[in-house]
């Protein structure tokens, strides 16, 4: 059975050799090329799209292991496969360890020629479609990224309509919606591509430390200042400073960012002269800050002038049609990552993505996905993908009722202890704005378990700051 089209360079300096492989690859629906030698062989190396190389060890001038050396560094995919004589393991060894794909031992033998040549072929061609996918993945637009629903649509139009002008812009969604990607875009479609994009996680940075974050500092400002160091908004002049979760600044910090967004300028701690930034400012929330707002834990003012447009990402689990094209794009993505080649999803493992909540969204399906190529040998299966079933995917977490003749008293009472804990952390953050460092002054707990709380329980925000997954 002929293999499909390749191009194989054959090198040896013995003609009949060479004459020998080259009628073989013809038999096998292959193209050969041939050279006696290794200065002639890295010229079509250099010079000719191949497949695949096979170079005799022994020759006179540039013997196979330096071909296969600068071959490598020409084509790091292109296969090399040895000819090596019966007392020449040890050099077939070192070859391997050099890169090569594989070696054959004179006498040789038709059928194992074939067969190591036929897997060269088909490695090559699978690592050099990986490269093009990933190179693609790179180059992918937003839309690529994130999915092609209507309202995915909706988003790029709104992307490309304000990344042309100046304007600060609030991006809205929840945790893992991919906010960061919206402000990345934002920034590459604008006419500040050119300069620095530099994320700040406002939720990650310490109290204490985070106007040295942002402002930078002059040596001897403080303890521990040995050097002077320039914050973020001057690490991102001339281009777009992206304040993530900013619904987590101290009222504090609030303020003096509003003073730098109004006055463009910046003063180091320590430092008595102002310095000019000239910054695009996007900020993210995963909270409403309108409603914090109104809570009076987020300034009315400071949000009102980063509030010059807005964008919001829908939740994945309203818009199912993405879910499987992420899906699948991740597929492809850890495919290339792993070198494998993980086909597709099984029937039911389609129905159990699609039917899924989503409390993580695109960043929770992301490592889903990943886990289950890096498990799967050909199709995923809904075991493989590990999807937990949603208490409230029926309905409200107290609608399970139902189903109590079929379940035992323990799982009955913590469905409903799940229940009322997360009707009460509902109403309480709404009543505090979603300000969790309050919900918790009020519940009497420590700030932590309010918040893992709200993330175990998929406590969603709405237009009027929090409500329960499933209502």
């Amino acid at each position: 059975m002929k293999t499909s089209n390749g191009r194989i360079l054959i090198v040896d300096d013995e003609q009949p050799i060479r004459e020998m492989l080259s009628l073989l690859m013809r038999q096998e629906g292959l193209t050969a090329q041939v050279a006696h030698d290794g200065e002639a062989a890295l010229k079509i190396i250099g010079f000719t799209p191949l497949d695949a190389v096979i170079v005799d060890l022994r020759m006179p001038g540039l013997d196979g292991l330096e071909v296969l050396r600068r071959a490598r560094g020409m084509d790091e995919d292109l296969p090399v496969i040895l000819i090596t004589g019966c007392g020449e393991i040890k050099c077939a060894v070192d070859a391997m360890k050099a890169g090569a794909h594989d070696y054959l031992t004179k006498p040789l033998n038709n059928d194992e020629v074939i067969r190591v040549v036929v897997r060269a072929l088909r490695e090559c061609a699978l690592k050099r479609s990986l490269k093009r996918l990933a190179d693609h993945i790179q180059r992918a637009s937003l839309r690529e990224m994130m999915g092609t629903s209507g309202a995915i649509c909706r988003l790029v139009a709104d992307v490309n309509r304000v990344a042309k002008s100046n304007f600060s812009v609030v991006i809205l969604g929840e945790t893992g919606s991919g906010k960061e990607l919206v402000a990345s875009a934002i920034h590459q479609v604008s006419s500040r591509s050119k300069g620095p994009f530099v994320p700040v996680d406002c939720g990650a940075i310490p109290d204490a430390l985070l106007e040295s974050e942002l402002f930078g500092y002059e040596r001897g400002a403080f303890t521990g200042a040995l050097t002077r160091r320039p914050g973020k908004f001057e690490t991102a002049i001339g281009g777009t400073l992206f304040l993530d979760e900013i619904s987590n600044l101290p009222l504090s910090a609030q303020a003096k960012l509003l003073r730098v967004l109004q006055e463009k300028t910046v003063y180091r701690i320590g430092g008595a002269k102002p310095i000019n930034v000239d910054v695009r400012v996007l900020a993210a929330s995963n909270l409403n800050l309108d409603g914090l707002t109104a809570a009076g834990s987020f300034r009315r003012d400071l949000f009102y002038r980063l509030n010059e447009f807005a964008i919001t990402i829908p939740p994945l689990r309203e818009r199912d049609e993405d879910i499987l094209y992420l899906a699948r794009r991740f597929l492809d993505i850890t495919n290339a990552e792993l070198n494998k080649c993980v086909k597709d999803f099984s029937k039911t493992a389609i129905e159990a993505l699609i039917s899924n909540r989503w409390p993580g969204n695109v960043r929770q399906l992301r490592s889903t996905i990943r886990r289950a190529v890096l498990l799967a040998d050909e199709v995923i299966t809904e075991e493989l993908l590990d999807v937990k079933k949603d208490f409230a995917a029926g309905g409200k977490p107290g609608a399970a009722g139902r189903d109590w003749p079929d379940l035992p008293l323990k799982e009955i009472v913590r469905r409903n202890t799940i229940a009322i804990e997360r009707e009460v952390l509902t109403q309480v953050l709404r009543k505090s704005g979603g300000n969790k460092a309050k919900a918790a002054r009020l519940l009497q707990v420590d700030y932590k378990t309010v918040h893992s709380k709200v993330k175990e329980y998929g406590i969603e925000m709405d237009d009027g700051g929090y409500y329960g997954q499933g209502n």
